[in-house]
């Protein structure tokens, strides 16, 4: 029974999810926007297995400035009722499809991660490639450590530089059948690896036209394992360790 690091469980039906939580021992419940922080609230008084990650997912128009201030306040007052900051980052993907005014997002993530070093919090990033070297100045910055880069994707450089700072990343069910994410397991120190699904987002190979689920964690714990030449069951050992840890569970 693995961790679920990172899953938008406010996205499945409900009739879905006693199902989905038979598959794992916990998941981490991020959250997108105000309704879906409240949303992972509620699901997390309803199951014991979930806890809650509240947030603001970067790839989406900003909020207003009072819409801003109103999550951030409903965070404060809901802060020992979640288990980190998350998911926030940078929009990556949506610059990929439109001109986008980044400096409002990097001040929007680094409101989000003095909150979290406010309330000592983990913080969960989306950051791929180059936007991963901005977070790690935001990061350095402020000296937060107990960071949660999930689904990564980035070169050398910030990868070396993630290793130093002790920063976590999950793995996804990609690494199956993607060898950039292969190559990142042979890199990154097995002691800062989680595992996660991302869903309900879908995945190919053998997942092709299958609802994302905790048991696809199953195989990506044997990939880590064949990579770092492990056993599955002391891959999955550490691996269920390191985010009992991050995320104090």
């Amino acid at each position: 029974m693995l961790i679920d690091a990172h899953i938008h469980l406010d996205q499945y039906a409900e009739n879905e999810i006693p199902a989905l939580l038979e598959e794992a021992e916990h998941v981490i419940a991020v959250s997108m926007n105000l309704p879906s922080c409240k949303k992972s609230l509620k699901l997390s008084k309803a199951y014991a297995k979930v806890k809650a990650a509240f947030g603001f997912h970067p790839e989406q128009p900003l909020l207003s400035d009072a819409e801003e201030d109103m999550l951030f306040e409903w965070i404060r007052q809901h802060s020992d009722e979640m288990v980190a900051i998350g998911e926030v980052g940078l929009p990556y993907y949506l610059k990929q499809e439109k001109r986008v005014d980044y400096l409002p997002y990097v001040a929007l993530l680094e409101r989000f991660i003095v909150l979290a070093k406010e309330l000592n919090k983990p913080i969960v990033l989306h950051a791929v490639y180059e936007d991963a070297a901005i977070v790690c100045d935001l990061l350095e910055k402020h000296q937060v450590t107990k960071a949660h880069f999930h689904w990564f994707k980035g070169d050398e450089e910030v990868i070396e530089r993630m290793i130093s700072n002790g920063y976590f990343i999950s793995v996804t069910p990609d690494c199956t059948y993607e060898t950039e994410i292969q190559q990142l397991i042979k890199k990154y120190p097995i002691e800062l690896m989680m595992v996660e699904t991302d869903g309900p987002w879908p995945f190919e190979g053998q997942f092709d036209n299958k609802r994302t689920s905790p048991w696809m964690m199953d195989p990506s714990v044997e990939v880590i394992a064949s990579i770092k030449g492990l056993t599955t069951q002391e891959a999955a050992r550490i691996i269920t360790g390191n985010t009992i840890k991050l995320y104090n569970l």
